[in-house]
């Protein structure tokens, strides 16, 4: 099986940063037909830069919790490129958690954000999957794929990051669910796990906590932080012919963190 996604058409959600922005640049290094799409416009444009000349990039700016925003994604898709093959739910969001509060917010809209953004627009683009699945022919293995990006967060418990630890294990839920129900159209949903990753909102948090790099290094058995590219090697692996057969699946990638006791530093 190949590895390769070269010709396909992938959505990205959340990729004017991190690791949503590493997983479309990889795409399109390979091949792939790129939507870049981000609620934050200046973001997306400043970051994608001049690769959003090349014909086979399109970004797209909007809220995607609208069910316009979602519609208006899939239309720009396919006037783009005729068709959709590919999903990355990678738009996430990080907010502290007062988990005594009875008035704090960030479960609902850590959930609202995390978990029922990426549950309507895999569902949008599942029945894209379905209506093009006229063209594929009857030996096809797969329609379409999703991978959802979540965090190792779902299976640690850190009481300030409540709101993003109940929704990343939700995530991963919805993720072997779909998995399940939409198997026998021979679409394709897994997740991708992640542990501390290089990114812009990572090196902030750093900044604001002194030790913090040293503690992510010593809980960590490979002894480094990853760099956003290693998280969309596997992504791709993913979205690959490769994992025709994978499906339902949660791939850990953090160096081997969770497989140590608990360390006393909260990271995402």
């Amino acid at each position: 099986m190949s590895f390769s996604i070269k010709g396909r058409t992938a959505i990205v959600t959340g990729a004017a940063n991190g690791v949503g922005l590493a997983v479309a640049r990889s795409f399109v290094r390979a091949g792939a037909n790129v939507v870049f799409a981000d609620i934050d416009e200046a973001a997306l444009t400043e970051e994608v830069g001049e690769l959003a000349k090349e014909d086979n990039v399109l970004l797209f700016s909007g809220d995607l919790r609208e069910k316009l925003a979602v519609a208006n994604l899939l239309s720009a898709t396919v006037d783009a490129f005729d068709r959709v093959d590919i999903l990355v739910n990678a738009a996430r969001q990080v907010i502290p958690s007062e988990p005594l509060d009875p008035d704090d917010t960030s479960v609902s809209n850590m959930l609202d954000q995390n978990l029922l953004l990426p549950l309507r627009l895999s569902q949008a683009v599942a029945r894209r999957f379905i209506k093009q699945a006229g063209d594929a022919a009857p030996d096809d293995s797969s329609i379409g794929c999703i991978v959802n990006l979540s965090s190792i967060s779902a299976r640690r418990a850190h009481p300030e990051l409540l709101g993003f630890s109940i929704a990343s294990a939700a995530l991963e839920q919805m993720t072997r669910s779909l998995a399940v129900a939409l198997a026998p159209e021979k679409i394709r949903v897994n997740a991708v796990s992640v542990g501390s990753v290089l990114s812009a909102s990572l090196r902030g948090w750093i900044k604001d906590h002194g030790d913090a790099r040293a503690a992510i290094i010593e809980s960590t058995p490979m002894h480094r932080i990853a760099n956003a590219a290693e998280v969309a090697d596997t992504v791709q692996y993913l979205a690959s012919d490769a994992a025709s057969f994978v499906t339902g699946e949660v791939i850990t990638v953090d160096g081997g963190r969770t497989l140590l006791d608990p360390a006393a530093v909260s990271v995402h």
